[in-house]
């Protein structure tokens, strides 16, 4: 089944919906391309249940064998609209959720007469201390914020399926909490390959300063051989520092922006790239965990180059996989020490990521353990038949 979509409804629904699915994905934040997001949904294609995604973006962006419903991109006000209506439109019999604004009206949708579905929320990411690395989250805008995200972590805690994406995300009381991992889906990843003639680092992800948007420039702009791949939407609050960057930097014509990409797009830019850039500031959103990027670039072969996290600077030391660089300085001096005098020890990083790539390709994913137990809930649940979609309309 190949992807469609119905056109944008600014919080209304279509005149007639199809059948029931099992499963719709809804986000009130998140693009259709995310990679989370195609990560859950190959899993529950490959486990065999029918799948809706209602989310921003286009077609084109979309997993493959869903069918996409794209919501009208807006402020937070049409956010906040989709958090209140999404649980309404949707079709499937369980609900999974990827923003915590969507927890209290899908948890007040499944006790409506009628409206009984399974509820599996996705808290992938520590929210309160997420909120600490957005500019936006100061004042009353963060104090609601905090607020709403905390009341939606508690309602998450009574959710048929609790997942979260590391042991120290919250809840950690929840009833049914299963972890699942931002480990890699090798199938959209490519295959191996070796690095190509013109050293050329590779970023994917949410481009951000909070995410070394500037330590990743700045190092390459002193380290004059090699050129930057860089795929992920700007953050509104550094586009115009970006730009004054691009008019005035010698390394412009190195550092290409490609934009938000769907993964399997995104990683074909992996194919001949020498390292994964993974320069992360020390937050309070990023300290206690390990970017889903990091284990991407192991799975596609590259050496990481990353800045001491924790979790991240244990794992690539661990597997000799790669390096940590603090600051933009010592990226740089790493960077043009493996295209030059120190290549050896770059080609030892890369024997490490190819090591790891080998010893982790199994065919069984956390996704598609997750996908396996919403296929046996949803065969165990005694649900009540759906109502007829013209009627709900």
């Amino acid at each position: 089944m190949s992807p469609t979509a119905e056109p944008p409804v600014p919080g209304g629904r279509p005149a007639v919906l199809p059948a029931p699915v099992d499963v719709s994905l809804i986000t009130s934040g998140h693009h259709v391309a995310d990679a989370r997001l195609h990560r859950h949904c190959a899993a529950l294609r490959r486990a065999g249940l029918t799948v809706e995604v209602l989310a921003r973006g286009t077609a084109a962006d979309a997993p493959p064998g869903v069918e996409f419903r794209p919501l009208e991109a807006g402020g937070l006000t049409r956010r906040g609209l989709h958090a209140l209506l999404l649980p309404a439109r949707a079709r499937g019999r369980v609900l999974l959720t990827l923003d915590p604004d969507l927890v209290p009206a899908a948890r007040l949708r499944r006790a409506l007469p009628g409206g009984r579905r399974l509820l599996v929320v996705d808290v992938h990411e520590d929210y309160q201390a997420l909120l600490r690395d957005r500019s936006w989250a100061r004042g009353p805008a963060g104090a609601a914020a905090r607020i709403w995200t905390h009341t939606a972590t508690r309602l998450s805690r009574r959710a048929d399926l609790t997942v979260v994406a590391d042991e120290h995300v919250p809840p950690r009381t929840a009833a049914h909490r299963m972890v699942v991992r931002n480990l890699p889906d090798f199938r959209l990843l490519p295959a191996l390959q070796p690095p190509g003639p013109v050293p050329r680092a590779l970023y994917v992800g949410d481009i951000r300063g909070s995410r070394g948007l500037w330590t990743m420039l700045a190092a390459v702009e002193a380290a004059p051989h090699w050129q930057l791949d860089l795929v992920g939407p700007v953050a509104a609050e550094d586009r115009e520092r970006l730009r004054e960057w691009q008019r005035g930097s010698s390394a412009a014509n190195r550092v290409r922006l490609h934009g938000r990409m769907p993964p399997r797009a995104a990683w074909q830019l992996a194919a001949g790239a020498w390292v994964g850039m993974a320069l992360l500031e020390t937050t309070p959103a990023f300290v206690g965990s390990i970017p889903s990027k990091v284990y991407e670039y192991l799975a596609c072969g590259l050496p990481v180059l990353t800045s001491p996290l924790p979790r991240a600077a244990e794992l690539v030391r661990a597997c000799g996989a790669g390096t940590v660089a603090d600051g933009s300085d010592q990226a740089a001096r790493i960077l043009s020490g493996w295209a030059g005098e120190h290549r050896a020890a770059y080609e030892r990083c890369r024997a490490g990521a190819v090591r790891w790539s080998e010893d982790h390709r199994q065919t069984t994913t956390p996704y598609d353990r997750l996908a396996g137990t919403v296929a046996a809930l949803l065969a165990a649940a005694s649900l009540h038949p759906l109502p007829d979609p013209a009627e709900a309309a």
